[in-house]
């Protein structure tokens, strides 16, 4: 906001997601903290709030309202803000074939998919999601520790790891959905 006339400017080119969101610029983040970031600042530029303004002020809300969301939903998933952390320090992210050396975990995630494509059954569908669970909670604190020594390929290792999870648990969801 101009401090004079309180009218709303745009928003950066390309800002600081973290900065953005008062968080320290790390793996750990306090998701309340971050939540109560979030409401105080869609509740200052949301779009509704600027209904009476100028159109250039309502376009500057909406991009606003829109990067928040942006910011919001990126570092409260731990995917997605372990690849923000890596994109901010250079670091780009594995691709699909990084994880080929690691035959145990492709064979581990075939068995998965393998279950999945299975006829629907519950007890299996419970085992599984109880298996990914355990396994992104396993593979957040290793990517945490990973970042806190500051290995920040380790930390793009087990966040690939952690993408193909993540694709299983959307697979799972979309299993569960009643037909």
């Amino acid at each position: 906001f101009c401090p004079g006339c309180q009218a709303l400017h745009p928003p950066a080119p390309r800002p600081d997601l973290f900065r953005l969101m008062d968080c320290d610029r790390s793996f750990r983040i306090d998701a309340q903290q971050l939540q109560r970031r979030f409401r105080s600042l869609q509740r200052a530029v949301h779009p509704d709030r600027f209904g009476q303004r100028p159109p250039k002020e309502q376009y500057y809300s909406e991009q606003h309202s829109s990067l928040i969301n942006k910011a919001y939903q990126t570092l409260l998933n731990p995917v997605s803000r372990g690849l923000y952390l890596l994109e901010l320090s250079g670091v780009e992210p594995a691709q699909e074939t990084d994880c080929d050396a690691d035959s145990v975990f492709l064979m581990e995630i075939m068995e998965i998919n393998e279950k999945l494509a299975e006829p629907k059954n519950e007890d299996i569908l419970e085992e599984i999601e109880t298996l990914i669970k355990v396994k992104q909670e396993e593979l957040t604190r290793e990517v945490t520790a990973a970042f806190e020594r500051d290995d920040l390929q380790e930390a793009k290792k087990l966040l690939a790891k952690m993408k193909y999870f993540a694709n299983l648990e959307d697979k799972l969801k979309a299993k569960k959905i009643p037909s």
